[in-house]
C-alpha cells in the first residue's frame, strides 16, 4: 500500500498544487484588475481635479479682469468728475472777470430770443452793472438774484414763464458730448 499511498499522496499534492496555482492566478488577476481600476480611478480623479483647477483659474482670471475693468471705469469716472468740476470752476471764475460783460450780454440776447417778449432780466448782484445798459436799451426791468451765478434769467411778460441761460447750465446740457470728447482726448 505504500505505493498506492504514494500515488494518492502525489495526486492529492498535485491537485493541491493545481488548486493553489489556480487560486494564486485568480488572486493575481484580481489584484491586477484592482490595480488597473485604481489607476483608472486615479487618472480620472486627476483629470477631474485638473479640469476643476483650470475652471477655477479661469474664474479667478475673469474675476480679476472684471475687477480691473471696474477699477479702470471707476478711476475714469473720477477723472471725468474732476474734469467736470474744473470746467465748472473755470466757468464760474470767468464770471468774476472784467471780460464777462460781453459774454453776459450774449447770454441775455440768446435768452431773449428764446422767450420772445420779456418784462425783466435777473442777474447776480455782482453783474448788474454789466447788464444795466443792455436791459435799459431793450426796455427791461433789471433785477438781481443771488441764486443766478454765471448767467441771466429773462421773465416773460405777465411773469408766467422764464428762460434761464447760464454758463454752468450750458455745461450741464452739453456734458455728455463734452465728456466724450474729453475722454477721447485723455484716453484715445
Amino acid at each position: 500500500m505504500s505505493k498506492l499511498e504514494d500515488i494518492l499522496q502525489n495526486e492529492v499534492a498535485a491537485e493541491i498544487a493545481a488548486v493553489a496555482a489556480e487560486a494564486e492566478s485568480k488572486a493575481r488577476a484580481i489584484v491586477e484588475e484592482a490595480r488597473a481600476k485604481a489607476e483608472a480611478l486615479k487618472a480620472s480623479k486627476e483629470r477631474q481635479l485638473e479640469a476643476e483647477r483650470t475652471a477655477a483659474l479661469r474664474r479667478a482670471q475673469s474675476a480679476a479682469e472684471l475687477l480691473l475693468s471696474q477699477t479702470r471705469i471707476a478711476a475714469k469716472g473720477r477723472v471725468m468728475e474732476q474734469v467736470r468740476a474744473e470746467a465748472l470752476r473755470r466757468l464760474q471764475a470767468l464770471a468774476t472777470q472784467p471780460e464777462f460783460g460781453p459774454i453776459l450780454q450774449k447770454l441775455a440776447e440768446e435768452a431773449l430770443q428764446g422767450i420772445g417778449k420779456a418784462e425783466s432780466v435777473l442777474v447776480n448782484p455782482a453783474h448788474a452793472a454789466l447788464l444795466s445798459d443792455w436791459a435799459r436799451d431793450r426796455g427791461l426791468e433789471l433785477k438781481t438774484d443771488d441764486a443766478i451765478r454765471d448767467g441771466v434769467r429773462l421773465v416773460a411778460e405777465g411773469g408766467r414763464a422764464f428762460v434761464q441761460n447760464a454758463l454752468s447750465e450750458r455745461l450741464e446740457r452739453a456734458w455728455d458730448a463734452l465728456s466724450a470728447k474729453a475722454a477721447g482726448a485723455l484716453w484715445g
